[in-house]
């Protein structure tokens, strides 16, 4: 019989595989956007696993989140830098590093912030040492610059009319294991450098607001202070960066403001404590964990509605396949009418007409994973390309009956050809 029927699917092989291709298609819809939101879900709390509690000015809990743990340009408003003084002294903190962002090199991003984050992130460097001095830098995994190579920062994008720093250049003295987030395509410095080269150190962070890397075009400097300064004025502060000036993280209410700050609680009840107590009027602290459940609340809704296309577009193919199977089956009526005649019974007959649609069933569900898979694979190689988070495509558990739910609807769908096929009497299908 097993002969009979891929002989049968051989001789109309055209039909057979564009059947093949129309549940492929619409089986693959429905894996991709499966994996995807998975993938995306999984890469991003592994991303931010490493950060417990979020502290900024009062605004919006995304954006901080979006801006600080995946270094989204974005402009973020400043705190004052007395916060991370007393987070730094508070004895609940484990540690409280501070994130100053606005410059990049090379297109990747300057993040100003301190040793103790730089281990947090990456405990045994991949090469190198953490740096010492205002004038190193700390590469993430994924910047393509080698130990002792210089980095020219520049506030803003070149694309977006930002302009170079001249200065301080950095040098490279290490490189961060990979981590799977968006900081491995960081480029991490001491964040009192960033301060010394926006001109904010010592003066309580009242030189200039801070800006991440796509608001280039905004002022520079203090409000006080003129539009326009002349070259030897620029000069002039330039001398007042010192890039090979020993490296010191005591934050006191001197501290510049700042848009963030990393913190890492000693016990989980001090980080709800911490956050009760730094959601106020000028200061909100979140748990970047809590933040992306309700974005996963929002990204399920999305794929809820994707998956209910992708089963619309299913019921189609199906029903479609259905009317083509039995126009089919009525076209093959003096072949179905023979092998009644033949002796062949009714239960043969059935099996052999449902056995070809179950097969085509089945190989158009496992080319359908196939694609789908791949599918899931290339937009998760993309989303890390350029972001640097690791998308994980990956089968669970709950697939499996998934699938076990499809076997048994495409069972019971290859059923109704097959009886239709029993219809007719043999004397009668002869004739036709």
């Amino acid at each position: 019989m097993i002969r009979f029927i891929l002989a049968d699917l051989r001789r109309f092989k055209g039909g057979a595989l564009a059947v093949i291709v129309l549940i492929a298609l619409s089986v693959a819809l429905s894996v991709t956007v499966t994996l995807q939101e998975r993938a995306v879900r999984l890469g991003s709390a592994r991303a931010a696993e490493n950060f417990d509690l979020l502290v900024g000015a009062a605004g919006s809990e995304t954006q901080l989140t979006l801006s600080a743990v995946f270094l989204q340009p974005s402009p973020l408003p400043l705190m004052s830098g007395s916060v991370l003084a007393k987070l730094s002294e508070d004895p609940r903190v484990d540690f409280a590093a501070p994130v100053g962002f606005g410059d990049s090199a090379d297109g990747y991003p300057v993040v100003g912030t301190t040793v103790q984050l730089v281990s947090a992130l990456s405990p045994t460097l991949a090469e190198g040492a953490i740096f010492a001095r205002l004038g190193d830098a700390v590469i993430g995994s994924d910047v393509p610059k080698r130990l002792g190579a210089q980095i020219k920062p520049m506030h803003g994008a070149a694309d977006e009319g930002g302009h170079a720093h001249t200065e301080l250049v950095y040098e490279v003295t290490g490189r961060m294991a990979p981590t799977g987030t968006a900081w491995d395509r960081a480029i991490l410095v001491p964040i009192r450098a960033v301060w010394q080269l926006h001109g904010m150190a010592g003066d309580g962070g009242h030189a200039h607001d801070h800006v991440t890397e796509g608001t280039a075009a905004t002022d520079h400097h203090h409000a006080g202070e003129a539009s326009e300064r002349s070259a030897a004025d620029e000069r002039d502060r330039e001398t007042h960066v010192e890039g090979d000036a020993a490296l010191d993280e005591h934050f006191d209410t001197d501290t510049p403001r700042i848009p963030a700050v990393l913190v890492k609680p000693k016990t989980v009840a001090d980080a709800y404590r911490l956050r009760q107590e730094y959601r106020g009027e000028t200061t909100l602290a979140v748990f970047p964990a809590e933040v992306l459940t309700r974005l996963y609340a929002t990204l399920g809704d999305v794929r809820s509605l994707l998956l209910a296309i992708a089963i619309g577009t299913q019921v189609i193919v199906i029903a479609a396949i259905l009317l083509v199977t039995i126009m089919h089956v009525g076209a093959r009526q003096r072949q179905i009418g023979a092998l009644r005649a033949f002796g062949a019974p009714g239960r043969a007959v059935v099996a052999i007409v449902w056995g070809e649609l179950f097969l085509l069933f089945l190989a158009g569900f496992g080319l359908g994973i196939l694609i789908g898979y791949g599918a899931a694979q290339l937009i998760s190689a993309t989303v890390t390309a350029t972001t640097a988070i690791r998308m994980p495509v990956e089968f669970v558990r709950e697939d499996v009956s998934l699938a076990a739910w499809f076997g048994v609807l495409a069972v019971l769908v290859s059923i109704v050809p097959a009886l239709s096929a029993l219809r007719l009497s043999p004397a009668t299908a002869l004739r036709a």
